[in-house]
């Protein structure tokens, strides 16, 4: 399905836009559909600075020191467990 929309673009952007599509052979439409696709993908990536900073709070989470110990950690696992397989009741959840 094709929505047409309407959109103001300056003159540089318009001559960039013509020439591509007339290079490639392509309408002009598509080259629009194609760069907002590869726009788009591009955004959904890190920045190398957020990258960093990512690597950096992991880094200081894998050197921290662990606050519980590993039996409360597993007896917690055991009752989340049991918990997913008994279920919950709505009536009880609202009490």
């Amino acid at each position: 399905m094709v929505v047409r929309a309407t959109y103001s673009l300056d003159e540089a952007t318009v001559r960039r836009l013509r020439r591509t599509a007339e290079r490639l052979g392509k309408p002009q439409s598509q080259i629009v559909r194609e760069a907002i696709a590869d726009y788009a993908a591009r955004c959904d990536r890190l920045s190398e600075v957020e990258r960093l900073r990512m690597l950096e709070v992991l880094g200081r989470l894998r050197s921290a020191q662990a606050t519980g110990s590993a039996e409360a950690v597993e007896a917690e696992l055991r009752e989340i467990r049991e918990s997913r397989r008994v279920g919950w009741d709505r009536e009880s959840d609202r009490r």
